[in-house]
């Protein structure tokens, strides 16, 4: 299904254009200087509704953050892109070491995580050592850790609560608590919004986890765009390496422009952070990967040619390392697109193949399949 909108640049209403967005993939690839200040100004509009700034601050002599790659300077009287930390003539943040703004809850394994296709949660790779079972972790769960708050500003946005900054930020001890509390926590996973603007709580509330865990295993996951400061993010790489845990980066798109069209910044800081971690720890545990990736397939703009790009890059690294396809379900300002279809899907699946021997497609009763087996055979791609 098509969406209504029309292009605002080239006009044609042929192609799948979201009418938050307004602009085609063609133009965002083929027309950027004249593409790029449109959406600019749609993710402007979108901030402001939640009382956070238009752009990254770049006030001169302003406080600096160097949590994530938006590297802001802010201001007396302004606040961070992420909106958890302001300036009223001292930088403060609503997240520190010692406390942190999320939402956590218990998720059974194995239902809502996208590496459970390879992951000892899902499989029980790594039984004993990483996994309570040799199969699927079922009567376990996963401590899923909302964080609030995002370096980002997707337009298809999953969880846009991240916005919020309504609720108490709650000490570094109250994760530790639980897990010491309930030996059926196998895993604590951190998304969000995304966990980047407040991994120097995370790292800290995950080590006292473990340190409070007298049984194993307790994997440490993250879910994130991987646009973290390099120094933490290898240092969350090298916890989730030593508890058979995994880290998960969005390699939303390889186009550029079309990442400050989707998202509002620039991701290319995900694939330095991804290769880094990648080269440095996929090989000191190859049969159960460290690192994966998924690239969420929006209709219209996440076509054939952006999902080859990404496998290419991966398979330049090491080719065995997974790579997750996710089916698309409207939401937030991207509400009037339509779900993936199975063409599009068939389609991205076929180039990362081309290229990576670990490729999956996830959500699949979005595209009204139970199994992958399933796709494969409506696909014509059982042989």
């Amino acid at each position: 299904m098509l969406s209504g909108s029309r292009c605002r640049l080239c006009g044609d209403s042929e192609r799948i254009v979201a009418g938050a967005l307004g602009v085609c993939l063609d133009c965002i690839r083929g027309r950027p200087k004249e593409a790029l200040p449109l959406v600019a100004e749609v993710h402007a509009r979108s901030r402001r509704e939640h009382g956070l700034p238009d752009r990254s601050p770049r006030t001169e002599g302003g406080a600096r953050c160097e949590l994530c790659s938006n590297r802001c300077s802010i201001g007396v009287g302004e606040s961070g892109y992420c909106g958890l930390r302001a300036n009223d003539g001292v930088l403060r943040s609503i997240s520190t070491r010692e406390r942190g703004l999320y939402y956590a809850y218990k998720d059974p394994h194995v239902t809502n995580c996208c590496s459970a296709w390879f992951c000892p949660a899902g499989t029980g790779a790594g039984f004993p050592d990483y996994a309570h079972r040799d199969g699927p972790e079922h009567g376990y769960s996963n401590l899923a850790v909302f964080m609030y708050g995002c370096n980002f500003d997707c337009l298809f946005c999953q969880n846009p609560s991240h916005k919020e900054f309504t609720a108490t930020p709650l000490p570094v001890t109250e994760i530790a608590d639980r897990v010491a509390s309930d030996p059926n926590i196998s895993c604590i996973c951190y998304f969000g919004g995304s966990p980047e603007p407040q991994l120097p709580f995370i790292l800290e509330a995950s080590q006292r986890a473990l340190d409070a865990r007298e049984e194993r295993p307790l994997r440490i996951c993250f879910e994130w765009n991987g646009c973290g400061h390099p120094g933490l993010v290898r240092r969350a790489a090298e916890l989730s390496l030593k508890t058979g845990g995994n880290i998960k980066f969005d390699l939303k798109c390889s186009t550029p422009g079309l990442s400050l069209a989707l998202s509002g910044v620039d991701n290319g800081r995900a694939f330095e952070n991804f290769e880094t971690v990648a080269r440095e720890f996929h090989t000191e545990r190859p049969g159960l990967p460290v690192v994966t990736a998924t690239t969420l397939l929006v209709p219209g703009y996440v076509d054939p040619a952006e999902v080859e790009s990404i496998a290419r890059f991966i398979a330049e690294i090491n080719p065995s390392i997974p790579y997750g396809l996710l089916a698309f379900h409207p939401a937030y300002r991207m509400g009037d697109l339509s779900y993936t279809p199975l063409e599009q899907a068939a389609e991205c699946y076929r180039a990362a193949r081309r290229h990576l021997k670990r490729v999956n497609v996830g959500n699949l009763h979005i595209l009204g399949l139970r199994s992958m087996e399933q796709f494969l055979l409506r696909t014509g791609m059982n042989g």
